[in-house]
């Protein structure tokens, strides 16, 4: 896709989730161990989900189950009983459920203080919001899994929901079926100090790939990076 216009739709997205997972709206304590999200990237239940996990300052390991993919769509059914997504797993209390609803009062009211941002519990409503911000989107990296070769370690990727290249950046690694650590540094978060004493300056996405050595920001470089190290040759 043509890079103006790659950006452009992406910033029309943003436009349509009305805010949400833009800025930290009540911080939740992180779990002990790391949260496990089975999800893709254009599913508009999946959004809601990683909206509310800017909006509460969490971080999770993101295994993305894009359609026609095959490297976590088994695992996700074997942990969960069904092919459904978003399925969230919670090692810390043996949890794992479906339904982004679900998942989000759950999150409040486990890690947070039960709060939950108006733009998430509305029902209907903030389901249609974010599917038309899917909408915007509808050639995103052809959205369907590409063949691509599995990291030894996962990725990591410093990112907020609402940011329309953090998004460019999520739909690469989402289509190439590439495990991450999602690190949330919405507005306000308390992470992003040590964010900057790690990158350099507050600017997302920024991608670090232990496997390779490599650090970066730039949705398009990163995007590119992604596709020449992991993805098949054309």
């Amino acid at each position: 896709m043509n890079r103006t216009l790659d950006v452009v739709t992406s910033a029309l997205a943003t436009g349509f989730t009305w805010g949400a997972g833009y800025k930290v709206k009540s911080s939740a304590r992180q779990p002990e161990k790391m949260l496990e999200l089975y999800e893709f990237e254009a599913c508009p239940f999946c959004r809601k989900v990683r909206e509310a996990l800017s909006a509460f300052d969490l971080d999770a390991k993101i295994f993305p189950c894009p359609p026609r993919g095959e490297r976590y769509r088994s695992t996700a059914e074997k942990l969960g009983g069904k092919r459904q997504f978003p399925l969230l797993v919670d090692p810390n209390t043996d949890r794992q459920m479906y339904e982004s609803d679900e998942i989000i009062r759950y999150l409040a009211s486990t890690y947070g203080d039960g709060s939950i941002p108006i733009s998430l519990k509305l029902g209907p409503v903030s389901t249609v919001r974010a599917g038309l911000a899917g909408l915007a989107r509808p050639f995103g990296s052809q959205r369907h899994a590409r063949t691509s070769r599995a990291p030894a370690e996962p990725l990591e990727l410093y990112s907020f929901e609402a940011s329309p290249f953090c998004r460019i950046a999520r739909e690469t690694l989402s289509v190439l079926e590439l495990p991450y650590v999602l690190r949330n540094v919405a507005k306000g978060s308390s992470k992003r100090d040590a964010f900057v004493a790690r990158s350099g300056k507050m600017m997302v996405p920024f991608l670090v790939d232990a496997n390779t050595g490599t650090s970066m920001f730039e949705s398009a470089e990163i995007a590119r990076y992604l596709e020449e190290t992991y993805g098949a040759p054309s």
